[in-house]
């Protein structure tokens, strides 16, 4: 009888988000708002072209890559969550998983689109499948790309089926057509033992699969940079570089998702100050790894000290870059290793401001990685208007480049809002394990 009323107030507990709420209409009215606004800024860039923005001739890449390459990033922490912790058996990390898988299908859904708003003509974009070339690294990109955003759609979908059929079955709130589609998804979830082990033998092989498609889309990310001999870019390290600053930058995301879900949904039974602190030592672990790698940019260019890299590591070190990279380096990455080194720190709301404080920094890295390379090319800057060499985004430019954050936040809002957020399935099956275990 108890572990019936358990399992009660689990699924009580877990369907009570998915409801529309006066917050969740305000919320989705800021973002609508504000996703126009930005919008609107694209159409002014397409009507008149990209001379609306700070690009130029040198730095042609500018804001719009750095956002390309900071959202790859984000959606790297699907894999990593789910996939890599699932894989060796790291239970703390089940009910901060579907939060994961949200984040990396968010992120990796609107990657695409951040290019295109890269594009002075969006309409050529179908080019790059007609005519795409298999030597070209944009290709592989936009290959890696789409078959991870497939593979993290089904990573969330699948575990999702036993939890589809229990909203079916327990949402009262809401209309017949939102119930037929619960039902329909669901698949005729039984609960039997046959489609339990599919589940599981699914789950698992996908966890497998999603590894090297996610090493994948950021080692083909950083292979865009490092196969030019650019001083800055001509690194052999970028790709494993990418991957460990991916991992910072989306598990920062999670973390901030954690705090922002357990307090607007009540789940501090579900999401317990043993997570964060188990999330806090994972995130150390990771900022460590990519600490190694930071080092490895800098000082092996500068004790070999060629001519063009010595002058981007002064321009990055002492330099006009040098503020915003020791802002970067100190706040977006020392600074919170330090922090949470110490237990203390490891806490929801410390891990909180700690996590925004890495996540502004792992946008800034990018910024930091792509802006002063361009700034620094080997033919001299001559003849050309000032802000061809000095770059500068516009306003515009700055709303395109939120534009796609604000629909990550829309699009992880939606699916907060139909779906629950922490496995029911899962957690009931947790509970009965530790019932069993006690008697």
């Amino acid at each position: 009888m108890s572990e019936r009323i358990n399992s009660e107030k689990i699924t009580a507990d877990l369907l009570r988000p998915i409801r529309l709420n006066k917050g969740f209409m305000v919320w989705m009215g800021v973002l609508s708002i504000s996703l126009l606004v930005c919008l609107f800024a694209y159409f002014l860039q397409l009507r008149d072209g990209m001379i609306v923005t700070g690009l130029g001739d040198y730095v042609s890449w500018g804001m719009y890559i750095s956002n390309f390459v900071f959202f790859v990033a984000s959606s790297l922490i699907g894999m990593l969550i789910s996939g890599v912790l699932s894989l060796l058996k790291q239970k703390w990390a089940a009910p901060l998983a579907r939060i994961a898988e949200i984040i990396a299908l968010a992120f990796a859904a609107v990657a695409g689109l951040v290019i295109v708003m890269d594009m002075g003509r969006p309409d050529r974009l179908l080019n790059v499948f007609i005519h795409g070339r298999i030597q070209s690294p944009i290709l592989w990109d936009v290959t890696v790309i789409t078959s991870y955003m497939i593979v993290s759609a089904l990573f969330l979908y699948i575990p999702l089926i036993p939890d589809l059929k229990i909203c079916a079955q327990k949402l009262t709130n809401i209309p017949p057509f939102a119930r037929k589609i619960y039902e329909f998804l669901s698949l005729n979830w039984s609960d039997t033992p046959v489609q339990r082990e599919l589940i599981r033998k699914s789950t698992r092989t996908i966890a497998i699969l999603i590894i090297p498609i996610a090493l994948a889309i950021h080692t083909v990310t950083s292979w865009l940079f490092a196969n030019t001999s650019r001083a800055g870019w001509d690194s052999t390290i970028f790709g494993p570089y990418f991957v460990a600053g991916a991992f910072v930058a989306g598990t920062a995301a999670v973390i901030i998702a954690m705090f922002i879900f357990r307090k607007v949904y009540h789940l501090e039974e579900y999401i317990t100050e043993f997570h964060f602190d188990k999330i806090g030592q994972l995130l150390v672990l990771v900022s460590l790894l990519y600490l190694y790698f930071n080092v490895n940019e800098y000082m092996v260019p500068a004790y070999k000290m060629k001519r063009a890299d010595a002058f981007h590591i002064h321009e990055l070190f002492v330099g006009s870059h040098a503020l915003l990279f020791w802002i970067t380096q100190l706040g977006g990455l020392i600074i919170p290793i330090i922090l949470l080194i110490l237990k203390p720190f490891r806490k929801p709301i410390p891990m909180l401001v700690i996590s925004t404080m890495v996540l502004i920094g792992s946008w800034l890295k990018r910024y930091i990685i792509v802006i002063p390379t361009m700034e620094h090319p080997y033919l001299p800057v001559q003849n050309v208007p000032l802000k061809f060499s000095v770059y500068t985004p516009t306003l515009i430019e700055i709303l395109v480049t939120i534009a796609p954050m604000i629909m990550v936040l829309l699009i992880i809002t939606v699916l907060a809002k139909v779906i629950p957020i922490i496995p029911i399935h899962e957690t009931i099956e947790h509970q009965q394990e530790i019932a069993s275990k006690k008697k």
